[in-house]
């Protein structure tokens, strides 16, 4: 289940990562998502600011798992057993730095023992497979922030541990909870601290996957550039490991 095709690609669109800072008023920009489309909610969150500062980062390879169609929802779990892990990543305009409300932000990762949904046993393992199971994505509020619940990945043959992201706009939200059309305007890859990731490896069911793991100095794909390259900025939700982590980053984008 080794992402072969994962040999970087050529930079397709310029993308930007930008600091994001501490709570302050947000600012608000485009049309406010479709009331029943699920999006960032006010839920407490505090608001996230964007500095005017924008630092140019490379896209990450699409990898051979991906597919189309899948479910618009901010829970994207489906009862799969692993840590929690509460992503908000926000979507900026690459030339103002202004947040982009209402883009589709889309991801999708291996389970604790590295197996993507659709692709069930590739990493050696037997479960059920829905084909959807830690699949999905949600629209960015006034803000550009996208809240997502999954649970920390895990890894597979030749690759660290990582999630894949889309970013795209002009979606059409289709009945069946998924969506169609829109411009795709990012696909990256989100990295995961060594340190964090060794601790959440020992906890079960992670410690019962038997593949030898890829760290991030020895992939493929990460660059070892932190966060212009996609790395999470991780904080505990918790006094234990398995209490879970938040992770936020803010991806710029070419509109």
């Amino acid at each position: 289940m080794t992402d072969t095709s994962d040999a970087r690609t050529p930079i397709g669109r310029r993308t930007v990562l930008v600091a994001t800072g501490a709570t302050a008023a947000a600012l608000a920009v485009g049309a406010a998502a479709r009331p029943d489309a699920p999006t960032a909610e006010a839920d407490g969150t505090a608001p996230v600011t964007v500095a005017a500062v924008c630092t140019l980062t490379k896209e990450m390879t699409e990898g051979p798992y991906y597919l189309d169609g899948q479910y618009v929802r901010a829970d994207i779990t489906e009862g799969k057993a692993g840590i929690p892990l509460k992503l908000a990543l926000t979507v900026v305009d690459d030339d103002t730095c202004v947040p982009i409300s209402n883009a589709l932000v889309e991801l999708w990762h291996a389970d604790a023992l590295g197996e993507y949904s659709g692709f069930v046993g590739n990493n050696g393992h037997t479960e059920p497979d829905s084909g959807t199971f830690l699949r999905g994505g949600v629209l960015t509020n006034a803000s550009g922030v996208a809240s997502i619940t999954t649970v920390y990945p895990g890894w597979y043959r030749g690759r660290c541990v990582h999630i894949h992201v889309k970013v795209h706009t002009n979606v059409t939200l289709t009945s069946d909870g998924s969506f169609t059309g829109g411009q795709e305007l990012h696909t990256g890859q989100l990295f995961f601290d060594e340190t964090i990731t060794t601790a959440v490896a020992r906890v079960s069911p992670y410690s019962t996957n038997r593949v030898t793991r890829t760290t991030l100095a020895q992939d493929s794909i990460y660059d070892d550039a932190g966060a212009a390259s996609g790395l999470l900025t991780l904080t505990a939700l918790g006094s234990s490991t398995s209490s879970g982590y938040a992770g936020t980053l803010t991806l710029g984008v070419e509109r």
